[in-house]
């Protein structure tokens, strides 16, 4: 009755509404009841403040610089070993495995495909058909900045408007086409591994998306698809991100996926669904190509 009750409220509540109020109220300075609310957040999420870099919540002026606290410098470490793609983010896995075809799997009983996911772009989800995925949710008490699983060169940026339903594993479960459908930001990188995409899934009270090369993707919520391209990495103006750098952050909430094309990557087989996933660990291994050779991370 209660997961009911959730679900309908997902359908039902003015979700673009709430989630601009939350994000004016997340970057507002209240002196003390900005420090109050932390410290509420922090008992009810269990959240480890001493991995922050800052662990006393008086030093954070508003919500949002509490939300993408860093961490210390050795909280996360991460293996220089090319041959091991790291996780990206803190979290939990949603899913992950293998795409049959163009379909990625959300839960039992629902897939969706990679033109949808990829906003109907058939050249870019061809490369990506019987290749790997995964999926990791980050709930509110994680660290909210996500991190390259690998080296990779930036070549184009989507931001796609949507939906904002919640993204945790009940809506999963219920709601079609979940991911496909809210709004995300969508980045795809050249790397030692074949192309590989890195998508930033918004949601309910999702107060923001940003990258470190552009900063904030959204608000505003203008309704319409955006496409950045970036040029190869010995031109100007080239984003290049090696693995374990950060590459972006959310202000309250929400999902990364990834992409991997076919035979590039073989997942570890310790991770399966609910897994606790911590960044820098080891997400994949790197399977080597003919007349190829995988440089080390700096």
């Amino acid at each position: 009755m209660f997961d009911r009750l959730k679900l309908g409220l997902n359908h039902f509540l003015p979700k673009k509404w709430l989630t601009e109020l939350a994000g004016w109220g997340a970057s507002r300075r209240a002196g003390w009841l900005t420090k109050a609310v932390i410290d509420i957040f922090v008992w009810f999420y269990k959240v480890n403040m001493a991995e922050a870099r800052k662990s006393d919540t008086a030093s954070y002026r508003t919500f949002n610089d509490f939300f993408v606290r860093p961490l210390k410098d050795d909280a996360r470490p991460i293996d220089a070993d090319a041959s091991l793609v790291a996780l990206p983010a803190d979290g939990a896995i949603s899913q992950l495995g293998h795409i049959d075809d163009n379909r990625i799997f959300q839960a039992k009983g629902h897939h969706y495909t990679l033109e949808a996911l990829l906003a109907g772009n058939e050249q870019m989800a061809a490369q990506f058909r019987d290749g790997e995925f995964v999926t990791i949710y980050l709930a509110p008490r994680d660290y909210h900045r996500v991190h390259m699983p690998c080296n990779g060169i930036l070549r184009e940026m989507i931001y796609v408007p949507g939906d904002l339903y919640s993204v945790n594993p009940l809506t999963a479960r219920n709601i079609p086409n979940l991911f496909a459908r809210n709004e995300r930001v969508i980045c795809y990188f050249d790397t030692d591994l074949g192309p590989m995409v890195q998508i930033l899934v918004g949601a309910t009270i999702v107060g923001s998306i940003e990258t470190v090369w552009a900063g904030t993707i959204t608000p505003p919520r203008e309704g319409v698809i955006k496409r950045w391209h970036y040029p190869a990495a010995d031109a100007d103006g080239a984003v290049v991100l090696l693995k374990g750098q950060e590459m972006g952050r959310f202000k309250l909430g929400s999902t990364v996926i990834n992409l991997f094309a076919p035979g590039r990557v073989k997942l570890a087989e310790s991770l399966e669904a609910e897994s606790v996933t911590r960044l820098g660990q080891p997400l994949a291994l790197a399977l080597p190509q003919p007349g190829e050779t995988l440089a080390a991370a700096e």
